[in-house]
């Protein structure tokens, strides 16, 4: 299992940064999973004349998995839906970061019971990665 720093896992990509936001794309509309929200910092930037690397954030999940744990926890809407974020170094090389599941677990004092409802993002970033 990858390491996290500051709560947050970083597990490097075999892919482009699109070709793995691509790979997450298809694997969430596959499992049923709804994207609320692709956002581009990279071309938001691009188009205020600013330059970064390619850097995408993908804001997803499933009503059903995560109203459960926000009745439970009600501060765990401040960090739901899951989110992975998908960046570019400045070596080119691609990485996939997240909130570790333990990190939102102890965080917000979600119930063990629901802690799977929101460990489903370490397989989906590891599925995109690979």
């Amino acid at each position: 299992m990858p390491e996290s720093t500051n709560g947050i896992v970083t597990v490097p990509s075999l892919h482009s940064v699109n070709q793995t936001i691509q790979k997450l794309e298809t694997i969430l509309a596959a499992k049923g999973v709804t994207l609320f929200a692709l956002i581009d910092h990279g071309g938001e930037a691009e188009k205020v004349g600013l330059r970064m690397h390619p850097t995408k954030l993908l804001i997803f999940g499933n009503p059903k998995a995560g109203t459960p744990v926000m009745i439970a926890s009600p501060g765990i809407a401040i960090d739901l839906p899951l989110k992975i974020l998908v960046w570019e170094d400045s070596g080119g090389k691609v990485w996939v970061s997240y909130n570790a599941t333990a990190y939102l677990q102890t965080r917000h004092a979600v119930p063990p019971e629901l802690v799977q409802n929101i460990g489903v993002v370490e397989a989906l970033a590891a599925m995109a990665a690979g």
